[in-house]
């Protein structure tokens, strides 16, 4: 018993020794790769890294984004994606990815903030677009899409931007991919928004920012996005979620994204929404489905109520303009006049509304018996079209055109002389416009 017992122990001493030798061997490893990718020298950095993997995978976190650095530094050396050295180190790479998410649980014991599996498959997949010399993008969209829904509640703006980015390619290459496209828009543009609005910290706000900026682009310059497309992917699903606050939203945000405003599916999801939540947004859809059918009275009635409900004045502006053109159509032009200075109040470097105005002196010039006094009130109209060019120079095209189309319509000296005007003579335009300005 005594011999079998001391074997035993010998046994079990050996183990121990051999296991704290390989201990100690991983510790020096590791910390002669670490120091050398530091210093950049990658070369020297790459055995002892990837022995410790090998031997000790759930040591240390840091090996793992060492080994990446390590293997990415070598592959972006070669030339030649066709090589075998070049395949060698790009399977290790897809390797050390694959090691670190199996070994991730244990290694996040040992870290004060454990890291995501999905992030490090997002990154996996970003990296592998990047080296792959023949990418499987199906493969890639797969972990794209697993790892945008994993990492939700903290987006990372790399895995988000190729995860739309391939999902765009693929709508590219199969129109039937279109209703996936949308909805990966969504719901990356949903992750992005929410974060934003959780952050706190503004340097990180504005690179969040940054990230749905991105994302916008990438739909608006996608090719697919247009209003014929939206309203057929969206007209079926309005119906379908009318009662869905989330989805109307949404669907509404892209509809104005892409300037859909006059779009059926546009009007129906306003209402929907009007329904479910009478916001000033809602309610401002709801007035333009009546402007599109003539209905006058009806839109300027939900105009007012998104004008009395918004807060933000730069909307307020929009929407007292549009009333504006509401009733400029509807022939009630005092009342249009009262809406253009409303949305001015709101934002006085707006041009727009300065144009209407114009427009609507120059559609009904007459207030007098004497056709030359009549003909005065275009130099009001031109007062307005240099006052817009003036606060907002985004109008200054459309302002000249105009100014030059009513300039044709002032009256000749000769006809003012007769009634005893000249030029640089003050006159008061009667009727409903009732405003001064100088003759010239």
């Amino acid at each position: 018993m005594k011999i079998k017992t001391l074997v035993a122990v010998l046994l079990l001493s050996g183990g121990v020794t051999s296991t704290f030798a390989q201990t100690e061997n991983c510790n020096s490893n590791s910390s002669i790769s670490h120091e050398a990718v530091r210093a950049g020298n990658f070369k020297d950095a790459y055995a002892p890294c990837m022995a410790v993997l090998k031997d000790c995978p759930t040591l240390r976190f840091y090996t793992y984004t060492d080994a990446i650095k390590i293997l990415k530094a070598f592959l972006g050396d070669i030339k030649d994606r066709n090589s075998a050295d070049y395949k060698k180190y790009f399977d290790e790479l897809m390797q050390v990815y694959d090691q670190e998410i199996q070994y991730l649980p244990e290694i996040n014991k040992k870290l004060k903030t454990p890291m995501s599996a999905s992030k490090e498959l997002g990154k996996k997949a970003v990296d592998y677009l990047q080296f792959s010399p023949n990418p499987d993008k199906e493969q890639a969209y797969k972990w794209l899409t697993e790892a945008t829904r994993g990492t939700a509640n903290d987006p990372d703006g790399a895995i988000l931007h190729y995860f739309l980015q391939t999902s765009m390619e693929k709508v590219k290459a199969d129109d039937n991919h279109t209703d996936q496209f949308f909805q990966d828009y969504i719901d990356a543009s949903k992750y992005a928004d929410d974060a934003i609005a959780a952050e706190t910290n503004e340097k990180k706000k504005a690179v969040l920012q940054t990230i749905k900026d991105n994302l916008v682009a990438m739909f608006v310059q996608s090719g697919v996005a247009d209003c014929e497309s939206l309203q057929n992917i969206y007209g079926p699903k309005v119906e379908e979620n009318k009662t869905d606050s989330t989805f109307l939203k949404k669907a509404l945000n892209i509809l104005k994204l892409m300037k859909c405003n006059e779009s059926e599916v546009y009007f129906k999801a306003s209402e929907y929404m009007y329904q479910i939540d009478p916001t000033a947004d809602a309610a401002v859809g709801v007035a333009y489905m009546y402007y599109k059918k003539g209905d006058y009275d009806n839109a300027v009635k939900y105009f007012d109520e998104a004008l009395a409900k918004e807060t933000d004045n730069d909307k307020k502006a929009e929407m007292a303009y549009a009333t504006a053109a509401a009733l400029m159509q509807a022939k009630k032009l005092s009342q249009a006049r009262a809406y253009c200075q409303k949305a001015i109040s709101f934002k006085e470097n707006y041009g727009d509304p300065y144009i209407l105005l114009a427009q609507l002196y120059g559609s009904n010039p007459n207030w007098t018996d004497e056709p030359a006094l009549n003909k005065c009130t275009y130099f009001v109209v031109i007062d307005k079209l240099q006052r817009a060019k003036a606060v907002d120079p985004s109008v200054t095209e459309r302002a000249n055109e105009l100014i030059s189309t009513y300039s044709r319509h002032t009256p000749q000296a000769k006809d003012l002389f007769m009634l005893g005007y000249k030029a640089g003579d003050r006159i008061t335009i009667g009727g409903w416009i009732g405003e001064s300005t100088t003759i010239r």
